[in-house]
């Protein structure tokens, strides 16, 4: 059968070059640190020069000026600013830019000798910046080639340990250190694995040399330890192929401060719009946005922002500020000199919502009134309307069963759990339950699914370490599993922390009894209780783990009492800096695409926000608004900003992240099944699917995985076996393209007798006004002259059989993007 494809879509406006246009002239200097004291040769710290211009701006002229050292006998200046110290004495640096100057007094002691070795503040940082301890090299819980490091060098002893007393000791030779097998594996000198990690006559190859000629000290119990690092610039705006040098700072239990850019580590979060080298150079790339800079060392993170704003003169819009939403987002698009897309039409605007709030296409009687509708807040009442249906409980309730993992595991018996669970789901969407009413309820539940439904969601989360993992991805925004063994490699948590969560849940039990009245002996209920006593083994300390709350104090729990509460009253509290944003965060990328914090269960130190005026201003609002959802969704809804055509302008192109427009993307598993089928005018089958006064069968309705569905599974139906949301895949692929095309399912749905083809065939009204008819329903717009026209004479050469000619006009419009995607 020959199938006719019709492009519905949108056409994107091409961005013109910005006009060319001189910098402001710099007007001042300012050297970081503004003073040196270096002590010890192998203390050279980067110096970083700063130019402030006209307006304002700060930019980095660390290798545009000219050095020059009053007393050359003392240190050197290389190029790129690293101070070399050669001799005790004092000297003077002098920066020069054009007519500018700045003076950096500096001061070398000590470099008569060298100072001692400290194995965890000096050796350990070598082997992490060569990346022999990552997670691919000697790092990975076996090791690699029989020699194992800590991951990230979180266990200095563990390494020091292993370097000197596994394998008879061979792997350092105080006697010949440069016949160390540590440094001939590394220089390439003998096979290796990993290939060459350092040059003989590098640094790190001098201090781990100079570490074992001394005879492998570890350090004395009263060396300094570091306590944290910082980095300068914290945030600076760069131009795009501009560059900015970054110094780095440990910071000592002995109130010390040592220069340690050269041994940091650093990872872009977005290559596309800046990368950085080992020696901390950021240089940005051809596309306006922020890019996060992670700065690693010695078990610490910290991080710089480089924002990178649109070439050419400040560009200028009017943009009416509906809420908090709109002034934050505004305010990032002047910070990033963009413009924002215009306001989309109401066609758009009532499909979106529709799709957003209850995933349903809209009536095509829903779509015409409202066009027609002269009400100024008719935007705002519409959201109102939906979020009092019965598909906003149901569609949201979905999203809930995804990540709390609403599971049946094929097992029948478990089928009343997941009913009933899904149900105190959607009633408490329905009611708008306080969503931190609605998580307390959650964590403190006890007894079984038929007086206690949350306690179903203690089938999948049985564990302490389940707890944990679940608890802080959904409701904190903290992914910590990678804590439970080590240290949190791109993150401040500990294993102390990890362990301190999950004591919280010690004392939970269950325990299955049979259903009065049932034979069968699997068809249990569990009986979830709390113990008056119990803990969890912190398995770093291998002691009782200690209640502790992430960046609180310790709490007491005495016998008889549920940790569980006060946990609750912790992570519910409006002071938790985590519980509100991950929330937010979480419903605004349900309806941008994409988090403030992307992805949005993943907010760490290391993945700012790229607006975290927005993300501040969401999380007040939510608090404020005493943890309502349809105040959130309403406050988000009616923003000018999701209002925001999805067509491009010249400005805002190449935006992806700072939401200057909308970003168009693919219906969701359960959402396109049902547009298909109301498309089709084929109501779904779901065998099983609890009766219901609103739709008998939707696909949004599903409690749980295991309805059977080829369509939904090629889709992207998650299986949950996570509680992370990247479980469901919304992109495109090939073998849903390929449904969509050729399956026998959806050909079936477009010819059913009794269906919207054949319904459509005998319909005596004229043609024209049933293609437009079909075009709303599918897409909410009206078919172009061209899309008509086509379709007319379509119909026209299939006259004796026009019920084939429909079929193939809604199957055109099922694999259109306007259709697939939500635009």
């Amino acid at each position: 059968m020959t199938r006719y494809l019709w492009i519905v879509g949108f056409v994107c406006v091409g961005a013109s070059a910005a006009a060319a246009q001189s910098p402001p002239a710099v007007t001042a200097l300012n050297a970081y640190p503004a003073q040196l004291k270096l002590v010890g040769v192998d203390d050279a710290p980067q110096l970083l020069i700063t130019g402030r211009r006209a307006d304002g701006r700060e930019i980095d002229l660390t290798r545009a000026v000219t050095y020059t050292v009053s007393n050359p006998s003392v240190l050197r200046v290389q190029n790129d600013g690293r101070v070399i110290p050669l001799a005790n004495g004092s000297a003077e640096i002098t920066a020069t830019f054009n007519n500018l100057s700045v003076k950096v007094p500096v001061v070398a002691e000590k470099m008569e000798a060298p100072l001692p070795i400290n194995f965890a503040n000096d050796v350990v940082p070598i082997f992490t910046k060569l990346g022999c301890a990552s997670g691919g090299c000697h790092g990975k819980i076996q090791g690699q080639n029989g020699f194992r490091l800590s991951l990230l060098g979180h266990d200095p002893r563990f390494d020091y340990d292993n370097l000197l007393k596994e394998s008879r000791g061979r792997r350092v030779m105080p006697a010949a250190p440069d016949a160390s097998l540590l440094l001939t594996k590394a220089t390439g000198r003998v096979p290796h694995g990993g290939g060459r990690k350092m040059e003989p006559d590098s640094e790190e190859y001098k201090i781990v040399r100079r570490w074992i000629a001394s005879g492998l000290p570890y350090g004395q119990p009263n060396d300094p330890v570091v306590t944290g690092i910082s980095v300068y610039p914290t945030q600076r705006i760069v131009d795009r192929k501009g560059q900015q040098q970054l110094v780095v700072l440990a910071h000592y239990s002995n109130g010390t401060t040592q220069d340690v850019t050269r041994r940091a580590q650093y990872e872009s979060n977005d290559t596309e719009l800046a990368t950085v080298s080992e020696s901390g150079l950021v240089t940005a790339q051809s596309l306006t946005g922020q890019a996060a800079i992670m700065v690693r060392f010695s078990g610490y993170v910290t991080v710089f922002q480089a924002v990178i704003p649109r070439p050419g003169p400040p560009v200028s819009f009017s943009f009416p500020e509906n809420n908090p939403i709109d002034k934050a987002t505004a305010r990032k698009w002047r910070e990033l000199n963009i413009a924002p897309s215009e306001l989309c039409s109401d066609e758009v605007f009532i499909r979106r919502v529709y799709l957003d709030i209850t995933g349903t296409l809209p009536d095509v009687e829903a779509i015409l009134q409202f066009v027609a509708d002269k009400d100024p807040n008719k935007r705002a009442k519409l959201v109102d309307r939906l979020l009092e249906t019965p598909e906003y409980a149901y569609y949201f309730a979905n999203k809930w069963a995804d990540i709390l993992r609403v599971k049946r595991r094929g097992q029948t018996e478990r089928a009343f759990g997941t009913f009933a669970f899904h149900a105190w789901i959607r009633d408490s969407l329905a009611a708008d339950k306080p969503y931190d009413q609605f998580v307390r309820e959650l964590l403190t539940a006890v007894g079984d699914e038929n007086t206690s439904p949350p306690t179903v969601w203690y089938k999948e989360v049985r564990t302490p370490e389940n707890f944990v993992d679940d608890v802080s991805q959904v409701f904190l925004g903290q992914r910590l599993a990678c804590a439970n063994c080590h240290h949190h490699p791109y993150e401040k948590w500990s294993q102390d922390d990890y362990w301190g969560l999950a004591a919280f849940f010690g004392r939970v039990g269950t325990k299955n009894l049979p259903i009065p009245g049932v034979q069968n002996q699997q068809a249990q209920r569990q009986i979830v209780f709390v113990r008056p006593n119990g803990s969890v083994t912190n398995k770093r300390t291998g002691q009782a783990a200690v209640y502790k709350p992430l960046e609180a104090e310790p709490v007491s729990i005495t016998v008889g009492q549920d940790p569980r509460e006060q946990f609750a009253q912790w992570l519910t509290s409006p002071s938790n800096p985590f519980f509100a944003k991950a929330l937010v965060n979480r419903y605004w990328a349900h309806f941008f695409g994409r988090g403030i914090v992307d992805p949005p269960d993943d907010m760490r130190v290391t993945n700012p926000p790229s607006n975290p005026e927005l993300l501040e201003a969401l999380a007040q609002s939510f608090v404020q608004n005493k943890y309502s959802l349809k105040a959130l969704i309403r406050l988000i809804c009616t923003s000018r900003t999701y209002q925001l055509s999805a067509i491009p302008n010249e400005f805002n192109a190449s935006d992806k992240q700072s939401f200057a427009r909308y970003y168009p993307r693919r219906l969701q598993a359960e959402v396109l099944y049902d547009a298909v089928s109301k498309l089709t005018g084929t109501p779904a089958s779901f065998p099983g699917l609890p009766n219901d006064r609103f739709a008998p069968n939707r696909a949004i309705m599903l409690p749980d995985e295991s309805f059977t569905s080829y369509f939904l599974d090629v889709a992207g139906r998650p299986q949950r076996i996570s509680a992370c949301e990247c479980e469901r895949v919304n992109e495109a692929s090939l073998a849903m393209t390929l449904h969509l095309l050729n399956s026998q399912e959806v050909q079936d749905k477009i010819a059913r007798p009794g269906g919207r083809a054949d319904l459509l065939a005998r319909d005596p009204r004229p043609d024209a006004e049933k293609v437009t008819e079909l075009f709303l329903l599918a897409t909410a717009t009206r078919p172009t002259p061209e899309q008509l026209q086509k379709a007319l004479e379509h119909i026209a050469r299939h006259e004796k059989n026009k019920k084939l000619a429909y079929e193939n006009i809604i199957w055109a419009l099922i694999n259109s993007k306007a259709f697939l995607f939500n635009q």
